[in-house]
């Protein structure tokens, strides 16, 4: 079977500590039919450099670069502009995929006919220490989303070719869930593989890490990016919170 071109977006902040193991776990893949799109967010260390050693063996890389420093879902939009696959996959450039991971995606979304998934996935911490794994829901619907955000971006898949280009919100923070809700208010369903297809790294200073912050970083979601009044964002801000207590506990 011939494999269709996937574009994956990758945005960069000074990364030099992990971009060198994200780039090899793409080039490791059992699928070889894709472009990797690096956008880089003004990096101040060695990030450029790393990446121009790979993007002078492999056509496959592409490096571009913004002018003024502007946030993951600039950069990453960057990267969906010049994307030209059918399929738009996404790994942080700090993040890393296991060897099969298109394959088996592609696969089945091909086989499903779906046109966005996502699957589970192991954590590490910032030394590369395995520290669990994250299960994917089976099956998603637009009102789950709305819930949490169950899809961990590293192992997000949207078919361009049949959705057309949607790009990312411009926020600072939270932008990858409001790209999975803005597909999923189309698609209202979709299924995901509870294998683990990536690695995510958790960093000490991530915006997971930041409680209180996340608080106001996804009552803003709710508000001012899904235009939910005041008494109805706030109340899935509790729903939020509901389902976040209880996934600890369970």
């Amino acid at each position: 079977m011939e494999q269709p071109l996937v574009s994956i977006i990758t945005p960069t902040f000074n990364s030099g500590i992990y971009i060198r193991e994200t780039i090899i776990s793409i080039q490791a893949q059992n699928y070889t039919n894709w472009e990797l799109l690096i956008t880089d967010d003004c990096s101040t260390d060695n990030t450029i450099e790393i990446i121009q050693q790979f993007t002078k063996s492999d056509k496959r890389i592409k490096l571009f670069k913004l002018e003024k420093n502007s946030g993951a879902g600039i950069a990453r939009n960057t990267s969906i502009k010049h994307a030209i696959g059918t399929f738009i996959a996404f790994c942080d450039s700090d993040d890393q995929w296991l060897p099969e991971k298109l394959t088996t995606q592609i696969s089945f979304m091909l086989k499903s006919n779906l046109m966005f998934t996502y699957s589970s996935y192991y954590t590490i911490d910032a030394n590369g220490n395995r520290k669990g794994m994250v299960t994917a829901p089976s099956q998603l619907t637009y009102s789950i989303l709305l819930r949490n955000n169950y899809v961990g971006c590293l192992t997000a898949i949207y078919n361009q070719e049949k959705l057309g280009k949607i790009y990312m919100s411009e926020i600072r923070k939270r932008q990858d869930w409001t790209l999975w809700l803005k597909i999923m208010d189309r698609l209202q369903h979709t299924s995901g593989i509870q294998e683990p297809l990536a690695i995510y790294r958790i960093r000490p200073n991530s915006v997971s890490s930041k409680k209180i912050s996340l608080l106001q970083i996804t009552y803003n979601l709710y508000h001012k990016e899904l235009n939910m009044g005041v008494i109805k964002s706030t109340f899935y801000l509790f729903i939020y919170l509901f389902f976040l207590v209880k996934k600890k506990i369970s």
